[in-house]
């Protein structure tokens, strides 16, 4: 769509904003800084899966939502939510109009902020790094101050730090981990500093390979890299799982005789995690909540068929 014509669409919006405006405002902290939005935006577009993860913990029904989201618990706002386009590549024109007084942009969709922003007040709400979980309840705490659900998110983050801990005393002397990643046939492995580290350092859980590379994709790795590694478990994300893709599964593209001979797979210690969950809406309260029920849950009968 030409850039005029979002311009045009838009500018009943910004009327509509000014003419609403409150006195008052709240300073949000987004993954650019210090934002200042209206108290209550009471319209609000989600481009992002983790931030429509949060918010519907918070009770929050966006007005639009991306049209594939991945996730099967947040199926159900997409059938109270108007389309807005993908996680890529968001549909200005819809997003116009449904003259929304928030826009919520993060991850794959944090490039289209400035874009976004010519409609309506827009944040980038990326969760990134190494302190994840850090992240996230700040994320959390931010939503809870702008819809006014601070109440709200203080249970949840209490919940959410409780289940942290029982999650941290699950693995606690419980040996290392290798966490992978597969994509078909192809294998990529994440430490501390990567996506997925969060599980390394929050938890505590000792690295099998330390220093591995941070790259958004992983360090790509061979079957001879995962012997080599002997992980005490071996936790896995599938890929083409988590995007809907009919991909040769990770249980497939393991089973080896290279990682059978780890001491991870020999001991029935392989952890395979809702790949959507962590892969997607990694950084969702809920989600990250659902993994480590997943950590606890596979530590335990790992351990027990462990020995």
């Amino acid at each position: 769509m030409a850039h005029w014509k979002v311009l045009q669409l838009a500018a009943p919006v910004f009327f509509a904003l000014a003419g609403a405006a409150s006195a008052q405002a709240v300073a949000v902290e987004t993954a650019r800084g210090r934002v200042d939005l209206p108290e209550t935006p009471e319209r609000i577009v989600v481009l992002d899966v983790a931030a429509a993860d949060t918010l519907d913990a918070l009770g929050v029904q966006p007005v639009g939502v991306p049209a594939q989201m991945f996730v099967s618990y947040l199926e159900y706002l997409q059938a109270a939510a108007d389309s807005a386009g993908t996680l890529f590549e968001p549909d200005f024109e819809a997003i116009a109009m449904l003259v929304p007084d928030l826009i919520v942009a993060g991850g794959r969709s944090s490039t289209q902020v400035e874009p976004l922003a010519e409609i309506a007040p827009a944040i980038d709400m990326t969760i990134w790094g190494t302190d994840l979980a850090g992240q996230a309840l700040a994320r959390l705490r931010a939503y809870g101050k702008l819809t006014e659900r601070e109440d709200r998110a203080a249970e949840l983050e209490t919940a959410f730090n409780a289940k942290l801990a029982e999650a941290k005393a699950a693995v606690a002397g419980r040996g290392d981990a290798l966490i992978v990643m597969t994509n078909g046939p192809r294998v990529s492995a994440y430490g501390a500093q990567s996506r997925f580290g969060w599980l390394h350092q929050a938890l505590e859980l000792p690295e099998a390979v330390p220093d591995l590379d941070a790259q958004t994709h992983g360090e790509a790795v061979s079957f001879e890299f995962i012997a080599a590694a002997d992980p005490d478990w071996l936790i896995v994300v599938d890929r083409a799982v988590a995007l809907g893709q009919g991909n040769q599964a990770a249980a497939v593209t393991l089973d080896n005789a290279l990682v059978a001979g780890t001491k991870a797979w020999s001991q029935g210690r392989v952890i395979y995690l809702n790949p959507a969950n962590i892969y997607v809406a990694g950084g969702g309260i809920q989600s990250m909540s659902a993994t480590l029920d997943e950590i606890i849950a596979g530590f335990d009968e790992g351990t027990k068929a462990g020995g």
